[in-house]
């Protein structure tokens, strides 16, 4: 089977590529990194008027500015994401726009129309929690509305720090109180638990600074309940899975492109290292992960069955951690400063990895949908 986009869709990946060349995302990511959100929401803004988040909601709500649920064309808008390094809940607010079509196909049509106008123009963000997605919710003081679904299926709201809590939920905030703050719990990601900074209602520590994570408030605003809000939340997470899963591909293709550039510049004994085979070895054995995780990503896309996402999920998320790896040794100590934009990149392949599926889940996921099938 052939996976190739059309002339349309290869149009709209371009016009992404272009918008966000121009747009000097490195610099964002490091103010987003500092808590300053502007230039990030900037770029976000410009994002969607491209139609971007348009792309996770129902065509039913063309009126609010939705395109219909189109997974190839906004995997391949993750792409062009994960490429640029692109800060921000943008696989969140995606999955919200998901979550409240879902939701609205089922009959419970009251928050799609409250909330995705916001999300598909770009004026809010969002964050939210899956069950199977992790416990912390992305950039909670960068979001409009921070969703939340429980295992019981209660679907839940909270105002974020830009400005939701206006509308009747509550705000998160460092007083420990309602809101998002440090809930206790076990820690995410590589450091194995909750920081000091968590404890005092901060945000976790992660691998990448630009990616603050918040415990979820527990008593935010119930918009639904019921088997339909479960069964709207494990289609979110699907897509939730696979534009993690072009994200890491965009990554990856990034640290490829920039660790091959640099080896054909860096010489020893006279000569570039590029020209070492050992190097074109580890060269070759990165692009072969890329380039077997792309046709994953493109059948998850076409199918969104759980099968197919979490493999495309696995396999992605290895290929960029591996191209991390790759891009790290090959540049030598330059490769640690935070000065080099390398560095952007080489601090979001793994929790990346690990976002809305880490590696074991994934694998525990592909083998579930085996033994069912028999």
């Amino acid at each position: 089977m052939r996976f190739l986009p059309t002339a349309e869709q290869s149009d709209f990946a371009r016009t992404l590529h272009g918008l966000l060349g121009a747009s000097d995302v490195p610099a964002a990511v490091r103010a987003w990194s500092a808590g300053d959100h502007g230039p990030g929401r900037a770029i976000w803004s410009r994002l969607a008027g491209t139609g971007l988040f348009a792309l996770a909601a129902d065509e039913a709500y063309g009126d609010l500015g939705a395109l219909g649920l189109l997974p190839v064309e906004l995997a391949l808008g993750f792409v062009e994401l994960g490429r640029a390094g692109m800060p921000g809940p943008v696989v969140e607010t995606a999955a919200a726009a998901v979550l409240l079509s879902e939701l609205a196909r089922a009959g419970e049509g009251g928050p799609a129309k409250r909330f995705l106008p916001g999300l598909l123009a770009g004026g809010d963000l969002a964050t939210l929690t899956l069950p199977g997605g992790g416990p912390y919710a992305l950039d909670a003081d960068a979001s409009a509305y921070c969703f939340t679904v429980s295992a019981a299926g209660e679907l839940r709201v909270a105002g974020g720090a830009s400005g939701g809590g206006a509308d009747g939920g509550p705000g998160w905030g460092a007083g420990g109180g309602t809101g998002w703050g440090a809930g206790g719990g076990p820690g995410w990601g590589a450091g194995g638990g909750a920081d000091a900074g968590a404890a005092a209602g901060g945000p976790l520590r992660s691998t990448d600074p630009a990616r603050r994570l918040f415990a979820p408030a527990a008593d935010g605003e119930l918009l639904a309940s019921g088997p339909r809000v479960l069964a709207a939340a494990g289609t979110a997470l699907a897509w939730a899975r696979l534009l993690t899963a072009a994200q890491c591909l965009g990554v990856g293709e990034a640290l490829l492109a920039d660790t091959v550039r640099y080896v054909k510049q860096r010489t020893q004994f006279g000569t570039p290292i590029g020209g070492f085979q050992a190097v074109k070895h580890r060269l070759a054995d990165t692009l072969l992960g890329l380039e077997f995780a792309r046709p994953l990503v493109w059948a998850a896309a076409l199918g969104l069955a759980p099968r197919e996402v979490a493999a495309a999920k696995l396999a992605a998320g290895e290929a960029a951690y591996a191209a991390a790896m790759t891009a790290l040794q090959l540049h030598g100590a330059v490769g640690y400063t935070e000065e080099l934009d390398l560095s952007l990149w080489l601090r979001k392949a793994r929790p990346l990895r690990d976002a809305w599926g880490s590696p074991s889940a994934c694998r525990a996921a592909v083998l579930q949908e085996r033994v069912r099938e028999r």
